[in-house]
């Protein structure tokens, strides 16, 4: 299918993508992850989620980072979103448990069960692990720019109502009169690669993807303020999948600015930068974010899910936002190398 112009709707509260991630800063540890999905045997077959996540200090930014943690997973997604199959590096007991669970909300409380010891230590394979729910929901959208086959609906199958799972789909929202019509065009936008030639240590390293592919990407940059030790945290969010005439369109994006106090490691600000969201409502949930203000960034994964959950919030906001639970360990990490005037290049 061709043809396809993504255009920004000016009637949308969105800034349009971020482009490429910032140059590292010197004293600062980034994690990136990305997820990528792929259909090996075609439409209508297993989804393959292939995970990578790196932890990496820049001391200098003349000198390449320091990988200081990583790890790589690799998910058979099945019918229902279920796990038909998984492999992780490095190894964690537990992983094979996940078999037989299904994407989502139920998902993090096997995870609590199964790895426990990943939660705890806010590993990047929790990470890749806790985005396999995000991802294999979204994933299937990749096949909107290639075929129609995507949204044809079994008719003894009802249409799922997403009436209140988020805040865009809030009762009364323009959403659900896309999406009851059956005509829903979610909004996407051209986004340009993720590296850039002037910071080539800036990412992982990034498999090259098929024509159909589906790539949640994130990236997040934490430093101390040089002045009074605020912990400064700059992170990104991006769900992307290939198009047919524009390379690479993505679905959702977002920057998410926050800071903690150093003392209490209480947030002590966020600010929610929308970028690319698909539908004119999704916007409402920027101003929901403060809640989590006041509250333990260890915390985030469950403050979260407790005080954003449904209308209250959006679901790739609450996402971005969980992820950084794990600036605690990214802090350790920093400081570990930052002390350590041994470490090796």
């Amino acid at each position: 299918m061709s043809g396809r112009s993504p255009q920004r709707d000016p009637l949308q509260e969105v800034n349009g993508p971020a482009g490429p991630a910032p140059r590292r800063r010197a004293g600062s540890i980034r994690r990136t992850s990305t997820i990528d999905g792929t259909w090996p045997g075609g439409w209508g077959t297993q989804l393959e989620l292939t995970g990578r996540a790196r932890d990496a200090v820049t001391q200098s930014y003349a000198d390449p980072p320091v990988t200081v943690s990583a790890a790589t997973t690799q998910v058979g997604i099945g019918a229902n979103r279920l796990i038909e199959n998984i492999a992780a590096t490095p190894e964690s007991a537990g992983i094979n448990d996940l078999v037989g669970c299904r994407g989502g909300g139920y998902l993090r409380s096997a995870l609590a069960e199964f790895v426990p010891h990943e939660l705890e230590a806010g590993t990047p394979l929790y990470l890749l692990l806790d985005d396999i729910s995000g991802a294999s929901l979204v994933a299937g959208i990749a096949w909107s720019r290639w075929t129609d086959e995507w949204v044809r609906v079994d008719p003894d199958r009802p249409r799922p109502d997403m009436e209140g799972v988020c805040i865009g789909f809030a009762p009364g929202g323009s959403a659900l009169v896309e999406q009851r019509s059956g005509l829903a065009s979610q909004r996407v936008q051209i986004v340009p690669q993720l590296t850039t030639d002037d910071d080539p240590h800036g990412w992982h390293e990034l498999a090259t993807l098929p024509d159909v592919s589906f790539r949640r990407a994130r990236r997040i940059d934490v430093w101390r303020d040089p002045v009074d030790g605020t912990i400064m945290i700059d992170s990104g969010f991006q769900d992307s999948m290939g198009d047919p005439d524009h390379g690479r369109v993505a679905v959702h994006e977002y920057i998410l600015r926050a800071t903690v106090d150093p003392g209490s490691m209480l947030v002590t600000s966020v600010d929610p930068d929308p970028r690319i969201l698909p539908f004119l409502t999704c916007p409402d949930a920027v101003g929901t974010a403060t809640a989590v203000i006041g509250t333990p960034v260890a915390a985030l994964r469950t403050t979260v899910l407790e005080r954003l959950a449904k209308v209250n919030g959006c679901t790739h906001l609450n996402d971005a936002l969980r992820a950084l639970a794990e600036v605690p360990t990214l802090l350790d990490q920093l400081d570990a190398v930052i002390c350590s005037p041994n470490v090796a290049r």
